[in-house]
């Protein structure tokens, strides 16, 4: 018997930004949401991402993060386009292979030189 990931929780105090931020990001719909929170989805298997909302904010650095990499073009491009999307660099410093930068609400992670593939169309049902 083995386990696997249905879930990835993170808390946040504004859990519609992060949602959106990250769906940006990845590729992934907003496709739940009530008063504890917002979900998002890709288009395979992968985790659902859950936004929790809780009243503390986050106060060091993060023990567990994603490494995010590009799906077109390169890392310059998809730096751009990170920071156009509300993401910024982080005093962290990374290292020659990736970028350490953080979301709106200071959550680090890291953009990868390398690319894989994107997310297959279309999304699956809710």
């Amino acid at each position: 018997m083995t386990s696997r990931v249905g879930d990835i929780v993170i808390d946040s105090a504004d859990p519609e930004l992060l949602a959106s931020f990250w769906a940006g990001v990845l590729g992934y719909r907003i496709f739940a949401r009530d008063d504890t929170g917002v979900a998002i989805r890709g288009a395979t298997v992968s985790p659902d991402i859950l936004f929790i909302r809780v009243p503390e904010a986050k106060s060091t650095k993060n023990r567990l993060h994603f490494d995010v990499c590009p799906t077109d073009g390169d890392q310059a491009e998809e730096l751009a386009r990170l920071l156009a999307l509300g993401a910024r660099r982080s005093a962290i410093q990374g290292g020659g292979s990736w970028v350490v930068l953080e979301d709106p609400e200071g959550n680090e992670f890291c953009l990868m030189a390398k690319r894989i593939p994107a997310e297959p169309e279309p999304f699956h049902a809710p």
